[in-house]
């Protein structure tokens, strides 16, 4: 059939195997097996059983942008208004929104990888030259960018995309690199999209990463996406925001209105209650630093094997020396280990030679799973 097509996806591919696999421990997507907090819970019911379930506001309800202001005003260096915030239908639906509004066909996007495949694969709707920039990977697991390189792939370029705290490295900028980033895109006359969906999500203990919020003017060419799910673990409740520039919101709406119309307002009111429950936001944190340190003394000690600690997001991404392979391995381990992680192919060319696991799981699954992937990786290094 005549069909526009993009890349499948990895990760499912091996999802698909694992969930056809008994006793496997998933640790495939990038979601939590913590419940949503019972307020947004409660507060959904609540409007639905209030009849809250016909159209609204496409820009929001009043009451969450307002509050979302708010609460970015709080976290951040600069102050956000009201009138700059646009509700959407998830965070990748915020980044499809915002490169619908900026990019056109043949216009080049750059994005720096590994990456989520989705990101890219949204610019490849628009029918964008997508270029990537390989994160450089560090001696010690950790990972770097080169803005020396970032400068010359930007010319000429109408969009960066950047993700920090990145998915799947855990790489995240420093407030100084994020205002590296924004004075390159200025110098380029570049949009910069921010996917910055787990922010809250650090370990060095602080309230959230940097955010290109705590630099860029109100005028500056930024979108800045945003979601519940990770933050308040909604993964499934598909609520999410963008940040745009001053006097932008308008012609952004109108592209939200041609795609998915509005948000059902009863999920709305979810969320509006989860930005008031500042302790599942502490606790979810705690939860997966928990898990953090679980992957982490999983991996300790493994010969053929890098990993550093992420400094944010909820992923271990481990580096397995001479794999050329990772789709294969990761197929192996779940047949032979019973354990399901995504293959660092997922993530492009320069994720080839990792598996990525999430690690924001109960003690009880993580202990089991990475007993599971340890031996798992003994076996299969060795044999």
């Amino acid at each position: 059939m005549d069909l526009v097509r993009i890349p499948g996806s990895r990760i499912f591919e091996i999802a698909k195997l694992a969930f056809a696999t008994p006793d496997v421990d998933f640790l495939c997507f990038g979601e939590s097996d913590q419940p949503s907090p019972q307020v947004a819970h409660a507060a959904a019911v609540a409007a639905l059983d209030a009849g809250q379930t016909k159209y609204i506001d496409v820009r929001g309800l009043p009451a969450l942008r307002a509050a979302l202001a708010d609460y970015l005003t709080a976290l951040h260096a600069r102050p956000v208004t009201e009138s700059r915030v646009q509700i959407s239908a998830s965070g990748m639906a915020a980044v499809s929104v915002a490169l619908a509004a900026i990019v056109r066909a043949g216009e080049r996007v750059v994005m720096h990888s590994p990456a989520w495949p989705n990101v890219g694969n949204a610019a490849l709707l628009r029918q964008a030259e997508v270029v990537e920039l390989d994160l450089t990977a560090l001696p010690d697991g950790r990972f770097s960018m080169d803005f020396d390189r970032l400068d010359t792939l930007l010319e000429g370029a109408r969009a960066f995309i950047l993700n920090s705290p990145n998915n799947p490295t855990g790489w995240t900028a420093t407030r100084e690199e994020l205002e590296t980033i924004l004075a390159l895109c200025r110098k380029h006359g570049v949009w910069l999209i921010s996917d910055e969906v787990y922010s809250r999500l650090v370990y060095d203990g602080s309230t959230a990463a940097p955010s290109v919020l705590d630099a860029a003017e109100p005028d500056d060419r930024v979108m800045v996406a945003n979601s519940f799910s990770k933050t308040w673990v909604m993964t499934g409740w598909r609520l999410g925001w963008l940040v745009v520039p001053e006097g932008a919101r308008d012609a952004v709406t109108e592209i939200v209105e041609a795609t998915h119309s509005c948000v059902a307002p009863f999920v709305q009111h979810a969320g509006l209650a989860a930005i008031a429950d500042t302790a599942t936001v502490e606790g979810f944190r705690a939860h997966c630093a928990r898990g953090r340190e679980l992957a982490s003394a999983a991996l300790a000690g493994l010969n053929g094997v890098r990993y550093a600690a992420p400094v944010g997001a909820f992923y271990a991404f481990v580096g397995v020396d001479g794999l050329t392979d990772s789709l294969e391995l990761a197929r192996r381990l779940v047949v032979r280990h019973g354990v399901g992680v995504a293959p660092g192919i997922a993530f492009g060319d320069a994720g080839e030679g990792y598996l990525r696991l999430c690690f924001a799981q109960s003690a009880e699954r993580m202990e089991r799973a990475m007993g599971r992937l340890r031996d798992g990786l003994r076996a299969e290094l060795t044999g």
